[in-house]
């Protein structure tokens, strides 16, 4: 009799990547993330994975299976924006086949700039995937109050070092 570990293996496909900043990878086939209609700027592109940056727990890649010089620094805006939430149109619900909330994991975008502290994030076009079933779609929101390049700030508790 096979242990869970034992058959949750069995099911890993792995595939090898060359990524923008950490090399040559090995991934999981069962973590790529399919965006239907690419991302805005990148319709061509439609399969992602992402791939966690040794030493930081706040930041991401969010990076191309089939490009490797495309390749986006992402986090949860909650991270800088607490209070950050926005209703999804019935249409994402169900191109994503989202089902509960719990399945739904939001990601922004931050253009990453010297120092830290002048970067900015991307609220107003946040990555929504269904982590369930590994779909994603970028969702430009109709509401003003979210900008394309808001400022950032983190809670001293939030960056260790700094």
């Amino acid at each position: 009799m096979k242990t869970y570990l034992q058959r949750k293996f069995e099911r890993m496909r792995f595939m090898k990547i060359n990524t923008k900043y950490l090399g040559e990878m090995e991934i999981d086939e069962t973590k790529i993330i399919h965006f239907e209609s690419g991302l805005p700027g990148f319709f061509d592109e439609k399969s992602f994975v992402v791939l966690d940056i040794p030493g930081n727990d706040i930041l991401q890649i969010l990076q191309s299976v089939t490009t490797p010089e495309l390749a986006f620094i992402v986090t949860n805006p909650h991270y800088f924006y607490e209070d950050y939430e926005f209703k999804l149109d019935d249409s994402v619900i169900e191109l994503l086949d989202i089902k509960k909330k719990e399945e739904v994991v939001v990601m922004s975008i931050l253009t990453v700039r010297d120092p830290f502290r002048t970067s900015t994030i991307n609220l107003k076009a946040p990555l929504v995937i269904n982590w369930s079933n590994k779909r994603g779609k970028q969702v430009i929101l109709n509401d003003e109050k979210y900008p394309m390049k808001a400022s950032i700030s983190l809670s001293a508790s939030s960056v260790e070092g700094e």
